[in-house]
């Protein structure tokens, strides 16, 4: 289980890092995959890069916490960034966005996160009552 839990957690990290660099620097050609439309054009698309750094940024603290062997911090992080895609869905939902998308991508993002959290945390709590304890 600690492998599937090792190649899950770095697949959400690797995961926002391409999203992140598809809304830098190809904005419109990510932009669909949201699910909101439509998107904003001129100025307003610097919202692009907003949400490329904000997904790259994710996915470097998540990867960077793993990295360091902090897997109870990295669980603990995943839990709390798990409101990120919860707010993506109900974005998409209250602007007219395709439910499916809103569920199938962003809802479903946050239960693997949330998953993911869970599998991490309990590992750790799992070795904690395993160790023996020294007196």
């Amino acid at each position: 289980m600690r492998r599937f839990t090792t190649v899950l957690t770095v697949l959400l990290g690797v995961f926002p890092l391409t999203f992140g660099a598809q809304f830098l620097f190809a904005g419109h050609t990510a932009a669909p995959s949201f699910g909101i439309d439509p998107w904003p054009t001129g100025i307003a698309a610097g919202y692009f890069a907003v949400k490329g750094i904000r997904d790259i940024v994710l996915g470097l603290n998540l990867l960077a916490l793993f990295a360091l062997r902090q897997r109870r911090a990295t669980g603990i992080y995943l839990a709390i960034s798990a409101i990120i895609p919860i707010v993506d869905m109900i974005i998409v939902l209250t602007h007219g966005g395709p439910a499916a998308t809103a569920f199938g991508v962003h809802g479903l993002t946050a239960v693997v996160m949330l998953f993911d959290a869970a599998l991490l945390l309990r590992e750790r709590q799992r070795a904690e009552v395993l160790e023996p304890v020294h007196s």
